[in-house]
């Protein structure tokens, strides 16, 4: 499922639909571009506290993602711990992918 989930971002990313690391993501969800947040499962503690800071006060829906930032790197051409997805139907097919992942609804 992880592939799926991969190919997506890349599909994203050719779209120019996200914003990838920490300060692109920050100014995607302050400005209100920002539908979702995934967080990569390697991503630092002090990356994923400052970030979750940020997610808290924007209201930002969060999916910490169980894929690697160098799975991330290479599905999209840029590695990244700290991905916004910022367009309403990408994110929703995200969240989608990432539920049927985890069996969730």
């Amino acid at each position: 499922m992880n592939e799926k989930i991969l190919s997506f971002l890349g599909l994203a990313r050719r779209a120019g639909r996200l914003s990838l690391g920490f300060d692109p993501a920050v100014d995607a969800m302050i400005h209100g571009r920002s539908r979702l947040l995934l967080l990569c499962n390697d991503l630092s503690e002090r990356s994923r506290s400052k970030i979750l800071k940020i997610v808290e006060r924007t209201k930002t829906e969060t999916i910490s993602l169980n894929i690697s930032m160098n799975e991330v790197g290479m599905a999209i051409g840029k590695t990244s711990g700290i991905i916004s997805v910022d367009d309403e139907g990408f994110a929703k097919k995200l969240v989608m992918l990432c539920n049927d992942m985890t069996g969730g609804n």
